[in-house]
């Protein structure tokens, strides 16, 4: 009987399925189950963008999604962002590109930015400019999801950082599965079973040079500081810190939750600001004392205190003197004004009358 060449050509295209595969595909199925619709119409299939680099990481996500998108009445489509950063930047997005629409993917956007030099380091005017060009890139196209393409390592390394900043619960917590319109499938997978999934489905990630570059802290977390750490420890150091961060999101969380009840009862309207009972801050323990604190700036201001900040504010409650404001990020601050700590962006210490 002749063979059916269609047929035969359309497995040979079809990657077999392998665990890495499976596994990556599964986290993406997850995802895009809970992804919600953003601004698409009641009639159209649901958007998810990847957030593609053409790296092993995102490209085997957007072969999950490419897959998984169609099989649950949604669409999955990829942006590239281009930081021209370094030689041949414009290259590697256009072959990237090439890849997503040979995955079936739809709409495929390459986007140019261009990074600040403000003085930050060019990693953070990086990620800066690079979440500004997928925030425009989903309010284009409507996207319900941007998916990103960060693993278990990722999430590991970014817990080791946050320790060697003394920088709290929330930079120990690492990076959010979901934020926003953001997701992040991959969490719970490994960089290996992500370049392995590439393998198998045959295709051939992009290798960033960056990546390899020790000038950066996390290339050297990376290649040095976490493999000394599995040498000496043993395995499962990058597994241990990805649970770390997962059971410090959850905490936070319910720390979160109580102190929204909480601050409803010490919280007063202030003229450009909100003012919080001092009696119930100092009533209280210091570390919820700081995390009461943290709350109301990030909720009314939208910006985040360091320690040295936090407290520099509390010691109005605690260690007061007749000390002036405290200022703050973003043009806020802190005063001392009777039995309250009034946080505005004007100066302005008036407590408005409370409507019950």
């Amino acid at each position: 009987m002749p063979s059916d060449h269609r047929t035969d050509a359309s497995a040979a295209r079809r990657p077999r399925l392998t665990p890495p595969i499976a596994d990556v595909r599964r986290a993406v199925r997850a995802v895009l189950a809970s992804g919600g619709r953003a601004a698409q119409p009641v009639d159209v299939r649901p958007l998810a963008l990847v957030a593609l680099s053409g790296g092993a990481d995102s490209l085997a996500l957007a072969a999950g999604a490419a897959f998984e998108g169609p099989r649950g009445g949604g669409r999955a489509g990829a942006v590239i962002v281009d930081h021209g950063l370094q030689p041949g930047s414009a290259d590697a997005s256009a072959a990237a590109a090439a890849k997503a629409t040979a995955l079936g993917l739809e709409p495929v956007l390459v986007r140019r930015v261009e990074v600040a030099g403000d003085g930050r380091g060019p990693e953070a005017s990086a990620r800066d400019a690079r979440y500004a060009a997928l925030d425009a890139a989903a309010r284009e196209t409507g996207a319900a999801l941007v998916l990103l393409g960060h693993t278990l390592d990722d999430q590991a390394e970014t817990v080791l950082l946050g320790l060697a900043r003394g920088s709290g619960a929330a930079s120990l917590m690492g990076m959010a599965a979901r934020q926003g319109r953001y997701a992040r499938p991959l969490l719970g997978i490994r960089r290996a079973q992500t370049r392995q999934a590439c393998l198998d489905a045959g295709l051939e990630p992009w290798d960033d040079p960056h990546n390899l570059d020790p000038a950066y802290a996390r290339v050297r977390v990376r290649e040095r500081v976490l493999p000394v750490l599995e040498a000496e420890l043993g395995p499962g150091i990058a597994e241990a810190l990805a649970r770390t961060a997962e059971q410090l999101r959850e905490d936070e969380q319910a720390f979160d939750e109580q102190i929204e009840e909480f601050i409803e009862e010490i919280c007063e309207p202030a003229e450009a600001g909100i003012a919080v009972s001092v009696a119930a801050l100092e009533a209280n323990p210091a570390a919820l004392r700081q995390r009461i604190v943290r709350h109301v700036v990030a909720s009314e201001f939208g910006v985040s205190l360091s320690r040295a900040q936090t407290l520099a504010v509390t010691r109005l409650v605690t260690d007061w003197h007749g000390q002036g404001p405290v200022d703050l990020p973003g043009g806020a601050s802190a005063t001392r004004a009777g039995r309250h700590l009034v946080f505005s962006t004007t100066g302005s210490t008036e407590i408005l009358p409370h409507d019950h």
